[in-house]
């Protein structure tokens, strides 16, 4: 049995914190997993900017209210049923998920005080997307992965198949072993291949 595991942000939806940065006007929170790998120094340092904006979680909703899926995202995960294995948290992703037809979706949680000030972050477990497809493994699936930044890497690479998708130039040449796609169609048409 064969499960597609995809990343959210940057392959369904557009970034979430890269639409924020525009949004509230401070381009440093451009920065995503394309160009920091350590997850939880990126989280950090991203609390840091929004504590010292005065910043909280009412305003990155308000931004994600915004948000639609790239067109053709929901007419992808039409085609397939995947689980998406996401570092975003379920505070971010669930109004996403409804315009995507609410797929299944393993996520992260936000820390958040009463004020709306996001406190802190709680992972789902370590390397969240490489130890989920493992754990998939583990119970009889193979899994087919696709993502486009770097903490994607780790499941691509663990699976039967994996594939780049929508990935930044520099993530491409690091990877020059790994298909890489730019659109839904040929996307769905490599996965149905391995399927």
């Amino acid at each position: 049995m064969n499960i597609v595991c995809l990343d959210l942000e940057g392959v369904l939806v557009p970034e979430i914190w890269i639409a924020f940065a525009k949004e509230s006007g401070i381009p440093e929170l451009t920065k995503t997993t394309r160009d920091e790998p350590d997850y939880n120094k990126l989280m950090t340092w991203r609390l840091g900017v929004l504590k010292e904006h005065g910043l909280g979680l009412k305003e990155i909703q308000e931004t994600i209210a915004k948000i639609d899926p790239i067109p053709g995202a929901k007419e992808f995960l039409d085609e397939l049923r995947v689980i998406i294995i996401s570092d975003t948290f379920e505070q971010f992703a669930t109004p996403l998920m409804k315009k995507l037809g609410w797929p299944t979706i393993f996520c992260n949680s936000l820390e958040v005080a009463e004020s709306g000030e996001i406190t802190g972050f709680r992972m789902r477990c370590e390397q969240s997307k490489l130890t989920t497809v493992k754990a998939l493994q583990s119970i009889g699936y193979e899994t087919i992965a696709s993502g486009d930044s770097y903490n994607d890497l780790g499941m691509i690479r663990a699976s039967k198949a994996g594939f780049l998708f929508k990935s930044p130039d520099n993530i491409k040449s690091d990877n020059p072993d790994l298909a890489a796609y730019e659109n839904y169609d040929e996307l769905l048409a490599a996965i149905k291949e391995v399927l």
